[in-house]
């Protein structure tokens, strides 16, 4: 008896412990084996089978009365920028047990009383924010489950976060063009209150002037992260008497939307102009020019909120922030 108690208050932490190594590998081991060495995959599996951990998922979020589901809110679910990141996340979450429910944050104020009765621990066990625009308040209520923010920060919302490195990101995009030879460096940005543009522009400010750059405000256009932000900043950009060379833009999107709208005016890039994104999404590989971008490794991050996550569940309250590392990706538009 003592042994099938011992099993059925097993978490997944007590697994990582056994096996010598992070809940975020167990997670990563059992959701997709073939990512992880033979070596941590043989622990791993054999603290799962000392421990009775996968067995006892189930019975386990019925002893704590859990919902079974988490539910992730993201700003708009048709941005391919988020697949990958909610790929991730089930990918953790399956493994556990549970299952994720995915809604639209940006669907009005009847929408958003629909968030405020499925963010409710009769509801899901626990939220993963991908919206920093969410107002505050919707996860500061008693009722609100464990929250974990992922990407995008919520200014003032005291939860733990998975961040990539957006400053040292954009920093390199820099480092890259002036490699090149671009001393002209343009910008398109987010929106000036999201914390992604918030850490791009630190890393973008810090590049510019370690170079001894001078950050021109006409070269600088807000955008939203969408294609049309892309068009709308390349029609600036070419009704400027004095152009910039380059332009580093805060995501793929208004950098593939920037180069649609260049080529129709037919200026060739990289030759005429050279455009540097962030994200890496699919399409950027498949973009005439391919995009040079920073890569989020999103599927990790995905799985790395859900694992933090999984954390808070069980008890544990290790790390508030983790920044996740980003790659330039030499392609061919600069």
């Amino acid at each position: 008896m003592a042994k099938d108690e011992a099993h059925r208050s097993t978490t997944i932490a007590d697994v990582a412990r056994i096996a010598g190594v992070s809940t975020a590998t167990v997670s990563r081991t059992l959701s997709n084996p073939g990512m992880v060495s033979e070596g941590t995959r043989a622990a791993v599996l054999s603290a799962v089978e000392k421990t009775g951990y996968s067995a006892n998922v189930l019975a386990r979020n019925l002893r704590r009365r859990r919902t079974g589901g988490v539910l992730a809110l993201a700003p708009n679910i048709a941005n391919p920028f988020f697949s990958e990141i909610l790929a991730g996340m089930s990918d953790v979450l399956d493994a556990a047990g549970l299952n994720l429910l995915v809604a639209d944050t940006h669907i009005g104020e009847r929408g958003r009383q629909r968030l405020v009765e499925y963010a409710d621990r009769s509801r899901a066990d626990g939220l993963l924010v991908l919206d920093g625009e969410l107002d505050k308040t919707l996860a500061e209520r008693p009722q609100c489950p464990p929250v974990v923010q992922v990407c995008e920060v919520v200014v003032g919302l005291d939860a733990p976060r998975v961040v990539a490195d957006n400053a040292g990101g954009a920093a390199d995009a820099v480092a890259h063009l002036v490699g090149r030879g671009h001393a002209r460096i343009g910008r398109v940005t987010g929106p000036a209150a999201n914390s992604l543009t918030r850490g791009r522009d630190s890393g973008f400010r810090t590049a510019m002037s370690a170079s001894g750059l001078e950050i021109r405000p006409e070269w600088c256009i807000e955008g939203d992260f969408s294609f049309g932000a892309g068009h709308a900043a390349a029609r600036h950009v070419l009704s400027l008497p004095d152009r910039p060379s380059a332009m580093f833009c805060d995501n793929d999107e208004m950098a593939c939307g920037l180069i649609s709208a260049f080529q129709r005016a037919g200026l060739d890039v990289p030759t005429d102009m050279a455009v540097v994104g962030f994200d890496d999404i699919e399409l950027s590989r498949h973009l005439t020019p391919a995009l040079t971008t920073i890569r989020q490794p999103r599927r990790q991050i995905g799985r790395d909120a859900a694992s933090m996550l999984l954390d808070r569940l069980d008890g544990r309250r290790d790390a508030m922030e983790e920044t996740v590392p980003v790659e330039l990706v030499v392609r061919d538009s600069a």
